[in-house]
């Protein structure tokens, strides 16, 4: 990979990534080190977020391994920072680092509303569960400011079509006006990911996210506003995490959740190095057993990314790990699948300038 770029004035904290390798679409981007920032004090790495006129948002995808078909993303690259995160090497195509500006650089999409709802008005338009945050979180940290996710939930919403959220952040509780009615219809999900108990080893792996306990307490508040909610044990790391299996199960039903479901770490294309470079940091006594029982499950590679095979990896361990999580579920009534969500209620609701109906 190309070298670093990260300034070495510049402090860490509240970060995963431990590098900012270019990637792999910057091909101007060469480390020179002129000795300019020697003496400069050291400073927090700031978050950007910049801002991109949407000219499409809807994204469809024929993956035999996803439950949709079609997703939506307000923003680009994830403030939260897990450093396992799947969607990483995404940023290399707007020639930025699947590393540090993943999660400094920002991109939001202000218009997404209004292109989202001219989508759905296309006359050949048919409905299916829309999903909401499959590669960034929507309801990241700049959430709070521009308010993008809640947009479009209102646009959902008009049109009585049916969404699936998938966050890891808190801020969910907020938009409960909007999605309580919409689960009184059948026409929402939300999946709270909850990777580990221990806020300690949040922290450091997913650093700007809600620790653990803030996580669980959303699932109680959405379940008791009648929003059916999936505890996702995502991503289960072998060596790290998979001993907490049955507790983080047990603490999302306790909470109401009445589903649940798990996905073993990916590690695609840049997220391998950026991983190994965490594990050598923070996990270091750990760091060989982690690799080696990732390369078990993926026919010694770091990840195999076929069908059918990337999600929950291969052979004795993952068996064991798919065998521990079923009797789990059928001892606290979790729901492996759940039924679909109704898409016979959409509606495209009257545009300006449409012919008023004459009955």
């Amino acid at each position: 990979m190309p070298p670093e770029i990260t300034p070495n004035h510049i402090r860490r904290k509240a970060r995963a990534s431990l590098s900012n390798a270019a990637g792999r679409y910057d091909l101007a981007c060469d480390a020179v080190d002129d000795g300019w920032f020697q003496d400069t004090p050291e400073a927090v790495i700031p978050t950007e977020v910049r801002q991109e006129a949407a000219r499409s948002l809807i994204t469809y995808n024929r993956s035999p391994d996803l439950p949709f078909d079609r997703s939506i993303n307000p923003y680009r690259g994830c403030e939260h920072g897990c450093i396992y995160c799947f969607a990483r090497p995404t940023h290399a195509y707007l020639g930025l680092s699947p590393g540090m500006d993943f999660e400094t650089r920002l991109v939001a999409r202000p218009n997404a509303a209004g292109v989202l709802r001219r989508e759905l008005s296309a006359p050949r338009y048919k409905a299916a569960p829309i999903a909401i945050g499959t590669n960034t979180d929507p309801y990241q940290p700049c959430e709070r400011d521009y308010g993008i996710t809640r947009a479009c939930l209102e646009v959902l919403r008009d049109f009585n079509h049916p969404v699936a959220i998938v966050t890891k952040g808190a801020m969910v509780e907020r938009d409960l006006d909007i999605l309580a009615p919409m689960a009184a219809k059948g026409l929402v999900r939300v999946g709270i990911s909850v990777t580990t108990l221990d806020a300690d080893l949040s922290r450091r792996m997913e650093p700007r996210a809600p620790l653990p306990a803030r996580r669980l307490a959303a699932i109680r508040r959405l379940t008791e506003a009648g929003v059916p909610v999936r505890v996702m044990t995502s991503p289960v790391v072998p060596g790290l995490t998979d001993h907490e299996l049955e507790a983080l199960l047990a603490a999302g039903a306790e909470a109401g959740a009445n589903a649940a479901s798990w996905i073993l770490l990916r590690l695609p294309r840049e997220v391998s190095e950026l991983w190994q470079e965490w594990l050598a940091e923070h996990e270091p006594g750990r760091a060989a057993k982690v690799m080696a029982r990732l390369r078990e499950m993926h026919g010694g590679r770091d990840y195999d990314p076929r069908w059918g095979h990337r999600m929950r990896g291969e052979g004795r361990y993952a068996e064991m790990i798919a065998q521990r999580f079923k009797a789990a579920c059928r001892r606290l009534s979790l729901q492996e699948r759940t039924a679909g969500l109704r898409c016979d209620l959409f509606q495209r609701p009257p545009q300006p300038g449409d012919q008023l109906a004459l009955f």
